[in-house]
């Protein structure tokens, strides 16, 4: 008999290939994964909501596993953060219905992105630098065009594999930081390989006056990723949270 945990994980990405674990470094899977190996004594596997890429950081990426039902959870908490490097940090642990799946019983997804406009050496980690005058208005305008139900095939790594393309945007706009830092919020129920990044990097071509309002929609429309602009960078893309 065993019982389903889920647990809610910060982490920085610098220095993982990602979440997913693979054979060529580190990842935060297999991180949660080893410590779980360490403190049950046999191979538990952990499904997150998602898998971020490589350099992308997250504040509230859930995931779940099973471990056996005469197991006690209330030290777990302290035990996975005692076990795993400070890059990562597990904030919450708690026992959840059976079916619970924290990719599929998964609602709503949000992710962020930041930039910034002036170097900096403390937070070039965590932000894209952009030297370009933004236009904030006519990126929030280009930005409201995908909210709703569509096929996002534009925004997709060609290389992805998927059974289809849409995904529900609920939310996706603009905002600046009183430090003067700009940051992208995007909430939709899934998304797809690359997505985020390549919106972002479509976006700041509109904000520069390279790309128009009317330009960014039809390449939108044109379900070709070869008309986007530059993927940004992963560094600046957090996971914020899931919502169940």
């Amino acid at each position: 008999m065993t019982k389903n945990v889920k647990i809610i994980i910060e982490y920085d990405g610098t220095d993982f290939v990602g979440w997913q674990r693979q054979p060529n470094g580190r990842s935060v899977q297999g991180e949660i994964e080893d410590a779980l190996r360490q403190i049950f004594s046999e191979k538990i596997n952990v499904v997150g909501s998602g898998r971020t890429d490589s350099g992308v950081h997250a504040r509230g990426q859930a995931a779940n596993f099973f471990i056996p039902s005469s197991a006690d959870v209330n030290d777990l908490l302290r035990s996975l953060n005692g076990l795993i490097f400070d890059d990562i940090v597990i904030h919450d642990v708690q026992v959840v219905e059976e079916k619970f799946s924290a990719r599929y019983s998964a609602k709503e997804r949000e992710y962020r992105y930041f930039i910034t406009q002036m170097q900096t050496a403390l937070e070039r980690r965590y932000c894209w630098h952009v030297g370009y005058q933004l236009d904030i208005a006519k990126m929030n305008d280009a930005a409201s065009k995908l909210i709703g139900s569509h096929d996002f095939q534009t925004f997709c790594r060609a290389e992805a594999a998927t059974e289809h393309y849409l995904s529900s945007v609920f939310d996706a706009r603009w905002d600046v930081e009183s430090t003067g830092k700009l940051f992208f919020t995007i909430r939709a129920n899934r998304f797809l390989h690359g997505m985020v990044r390549l919106i972002v990097g479509t976006l700041v071509d509109v904000g520069r006056g390279f790309t128009s309002v009317e330009e960014f929609e039809k390449i939108f429309h044109s379900h070709d990723v070869r008309n986007t602009g530059q993927s940004a960078p992963a560094h600046g893309l957090f996971l914020e949270r899931v919502v169940y």
